[in-house]
C-alpha cells in the first residue's frame, strides 16, 4: 500500500503518460493481462482506459485487473485507471515516487 505522499507523487507523474491499452465491450482477456504484465515490466506505471461500452465501471475493472497482474492500483479518474508494479528486470528505469 502507498502512503497519500507517494500516490500522490505516482498520480503526477502517470498525469504525462498515455493510456498503454483500452478495455472495450469484450473486457479482460487473457492477452490483454499478458501484454499489460509485459508493459509493466518495462515501465512499473501505467496508464489504461476504459471506453463507455464496457460491460463494468472502470474502479470494479481496475481492481480486477490489479489482482491478475499483481499491481496496485494507484487511482481510478473518470475512465482511467492507472497501476504500478515494481519491476524486477534488468536494465529497467524505477520510479521514484518516494
Amino acid at each position: 500500500m502507498f502512503t497519500t505522499k507517494q500516490r500522490s507523487k505516482l498520480r503526477s507523474i502517470a498525469q504525462l503518460l498515455e493510456p498503454v491499452a483500452q478495455i472495450g465491450k469484450g473486457g479482460i482477456s487473457e492477452n490483454m493481462v499478458a501484454s499489460l504484465s509485459d508493459v509493466l515490466d518495462k515501465r512499473e506505471l501505467i496508464k489504461i482506459t476504459v471506453l463507455n461500452n464496457a460491460e463494468d465501471d472502470a474502479t470494479g475493472l481496475s481492481y480486477e485487473l490489479a489482482e491478475k497482474l499483481n499491481a496496485e492500483v494507484v487511482c481510478v479518474i473518470g475512465h482511467k485507471i492507472v497501476l504500478y508494479r515494481y519491476s524486477n528486470k534488468k536494465g529497467v528505469k524505477h520510479v521514484e515516487y518516494k
